[in-house]
């Protein structure tokens, strides 16, 4: 069966099984492997992508689901060269340790500072819920998230992510 969808701006169609996890057709069909396989049940966040801009565990949903629908993964995050905030904040304060969990943790994020430019700890702790670090680097995760800001701009009209970087505190 095929599905076609718009993957990091580029529309693509695959041909395979529908059940088959939309994980393994990143990784596998079209060779984007910065998303993991970390549990294979929605419990460790590893395989976070996002669908129209909403946060999944792509290790259990299955690729049918996604038809006709906008998916980002970490490779989509950055635009050609440049880091994104996010990630420019994840190397400022020393948030990667085995980085194993990162690109599902910076996914989780970057939907959490789409929909909420100015989030609380708490709104940081139940956005990241779900989203293990085995290396237990959630205080650098927060502050690396509260590092960022949303602000609409004017000239396009869409809201980009400002880093600002002021006094680095590495915890």
């Amino acid at each position: 069966m095929s599905t076609s969808f718009m993957i990091n701006g580029r529309q693509r169609t695959v041909d395979v099984d529908p059940s088959k996890p939309l994980l393994w057709v990143i990784r596998e069909n079209l060779g984007l492997t910065g998303t993991k396989f970390g549990c294979g049940i929605a419990q460790c966040g590893a395989c976070t992508v996002q669908v129209n801009g909403e946060p999944i565990r792509s290790c259990v949903t299955p690729v049918s689901s996604i038809e006709g629908r906008t998916i980002t993964t970490i490779e989509g995050l950055s635009k050609e060269s440049d880091l994104h905030p996010l990630q420019q904040a994840w190397i400022d304060h020393q948030v990667p340790q085995c980085g194993y969990c990162q690109s599902g943790q910076l996914m989780s994020a970057s939907a959490l500072l789409t929909n909420n430019p100015n989030p609380s700890d708490e709104q940081i702790d139940t956005a990241m819920k779900g989203n293990i670090c085995r290396c237990g680097m959630y205080g650098r995760i927060r502050t690396a998230i509260k590092s960022v800001t949303a602000n609409t701009v004017a000239s396009n009209g869409k809201n980009e992510l400002y880093y600002d970087a002021g006094e680095v505190e590495h915890v």
